[in-house]
């Protein structure tokens, strides 16, 4: 803590600051004839900028926090725009941004690889691809290099909603998944219905959630429809399992029990509208037609185009859902019969108030308020233009609503929640000045979904990395409060998570790719070296730690942990650069960076 003294050159009786408007007071702005000293007083951190505003970083701190909800974090070019732009204004330009086609830098990822190798003298058959691991390169490169940050979150959250996962059958047509995180990335700032609709005739959730090629029933043979996807659109995707108020409560009988939205009978009906789905499209191992066809298997398919439907396969007659509430008519097409069966889910009521509980913990924390979900909720029925279902105008709703803006809400003890993995690494990466070795941001990904449990599109089951409802054992459990993250916190990952931050600092080695090094050189990203060691020159520990304040903990770093940092800091006489690094690690791996507030 600083000693200051300040000598005022005038001085104005109390009485004269009555009946005026006074501005030219301490702590304005205002500096004439103020002279202040520090007993601690170093080059870039004068003890002025205590009067004259430049050493208040309040607003930078709220901005960066405002990024690591809308986006993955920035740095402070990033913080500065959103200063000069304003909170919503950001958020409008954001959707104006060229939608990022992540198939496309899969594909040019891999065409790169292959090239390379095979100009390289490289056998073709040793060459193999594409595979899951290019679509992690594709992923963080349009992470760190693509404008459209907004919808990438908001993609990012959506994919963990609407899951397909390569941990399936997947992994061996992998291709499917930039297409499906494309529809992803389209549709994120668009319509929710759209969004259904594309994901209900997706070869990729085709084949994950099995009604590809889901003939109708032939009861002779005991084929009946599957039932699959049906459950789930209804369970994961849109309506739940109980009835819910406006805000997000669930609905309550005349006994208080909870009212269920369907039944097995319902599931059995809804599966009959999604019959008949077969491939949009033949590649080139088929050569016996040129036309895609029934049956054809996910090996002769185009897995760039979505599903088609056959109807000589489709479930004929009406199909009357959740028990009556709406009735499909016998004949129509079966594309008909899907439209009607995902506008009908897409109104139910319990629709707003589902999605908005579920974006609300993916972007900003745990436990929002049954009020917060509700005004998400309206904003997802009604954009302010009669339009239902406008994710810009829910995204908005979230981030710009007081329980994610208003310092109050910090202190709350249902605020926060805990950093996945791949958003502890995305902000790392956004937040601080990397280096790329060979200037791509390609990262294998796989280190992370094996130390610390989690991996884009890598999903164990349908239903996330984690439940929206897990409660850990202990304090929060016992406070009512829930912590879907720390499903897969547990006693291996929370060490690797700690593993891996060591090698992100002190080895300074955050992402790295799994290609030749002799062929390629080694591809890997690390903290800007000369960054780190410009900031300490300058500004000294201290203020390159309330640069990390800003950046990573935006304002959250406590005192206590500053003085450990200051005394592991000043323990070993190693040089700007690991002193910079053993900073950061102590930051990242404390629960001020660990817990988003």
């Amino acid at each position: 803590m600083k000693t200051i003294l300040l000598t005022v050159s005038s001085l104005l009786t109390i009485g004269m600051l009555y009946a005026q408007d006074y501005e030219n007071y301490i702590g304005a702005g205002n500096t004439d004839g103020v002279t202040i000293t520090s007993s601690s007083e170093e080059e870039g951190n004068e003890a002025i900028k205590v009067i004259d505003g430049s050493g208040l970083d309040a607003a930078k701190m709220e901005a960066a926090r405002f990024l690591s909800q809308a986006s993955f974090g920035g740095g402070l070019a990033e913080i500065d725009e959103v200063l000069d732009m304003g909170f919503e204004a950001w958020l409008d330009d954001q959707k104006t941004k060229p939608v990022t086609v992540i198939s496309d830098m899969y594909f040019d990822i891999w065409d790169e690889i292959y090239n390379t190798y095979i100009s390289e003298g490289f056998d073709e058959e040793d060459v193999f691809g594409p595979y899951t691991v290019h679509f992690n390169y594709a992923w963080y490169e349009m992470l760190m290099t693509k404008e459209d940050m907004l919808r990438q979150r908001m993609a990012y959250a959506l994919s963990q909603i609407l899951v397909t996962s390569f941990n399936s059958g997947l992994a061996d047509y992998n291709e499917t998944i930039p297409y499906y995180y494309d529809l992803l990335l389209e549709h994120s700032l668009g319509n929710y219905e759209d969004l259904l609709l594309g994901v209900s005739k997706s070869i990729a959730m085709g084949f994950y959630l099995s009604h590809f090629n889901n003939p109708k029933a032939d009861p002779e043979n005991n084929v009946h429809p599957d039932e699959n996807y049906a459950r789930e659109i209804m369970q994961l995707f849109t309506i739940g399992l109980y009835e819910l108020d406006a805000d997000g409560q669930p609905t309550e009988d005349v006994n208080g029990d909870w009212i269920p939205t369907y039944d097995n009978d319902d599931i059995k009906e809804l599966a009959k509208v999604f019959t008949g789905f077969g491939p949009g499209g033949i590649n080139e191992v088929v050569t016996w037609t040129t036309d895609p066809y029934f049956g054809l298997g996910m090996w002769g398919a185009d897995l760039q185009e979505p599903m088609m439907m056959f109807d000589d396969f489709h479930e004929e007659g009406e199909k009357i859902l959740l028990g009556g509430d709406y009735v499909i008519p016998s004949g129509q097409t079966g594309d008909q019969d899907v439209e009607d069966a995902v506008n009908f889910l897409f109104n139910h009521d319990n629709v707003g108030p589902f999605l908005a509980y579920r974006l609300i913990q993916r972007l900003v924390k745990s436990n929002p308020t049954p009020a917060y979900v509700e005004r998400v909720a309206e904003a997802f029925n009604d954009n302010g233009e009669g339009v239902r279902g406008d994710l810009f105008a829910v995204a908005k709703a979230i981030l710009l609503d007081e329980e994610a803006r208003d310092c109050f809400w910090q202190e709350d003890i249902s605020n926060g929640k805990l950093n996945e993995p791949v958003l502890t690494l995305a902000k790392v990466m956004k937040s601080l000045p990397m280096t790329a070795s060979l200037g791509t941001y390609w990262n294998n990904g796989y280190d992370l979904l094996w130390e610390m449990g989690q991996s884009p599109m890598y999903s164990p089951t349908v239903f996330n990395f984690y439940q929206p409802d897990h409660q850990p054992i202990g304090p929060l459990t016992d406070d009512g409060l829930v912590a879907p993250e720390f499903q897969i916190f547990n006693t291996l990952t929370s060490v690797g998570t700690l593993n891996k931050m060591h090698h992100w600092t002190l080895w300074n080695f955050v992402t790295y790719d799994w290609e030749d090094d002799e062929v390629f050189g080694e591809g890997y990203t690390y903290i800007d070296e000369v960054w780190m060691e410009d900031k300490i020159v300058q500004v000294g520990a201290e203020g390159m730690m309330n640069e990390l304040d800003i950046l990573l903990t935006h304002g959250q770093l406590s005192e206590d942990w500053r003085n450990e940092i200051r005394i592991a800091v000043d323990s070993f006489d190693w040089g700007p650069i690991p002193h910079a690094e053993i900073a950061i690690y102590l930051i990242l791996s404390h629960p001020d960076f660990m817990i988003a507030k």
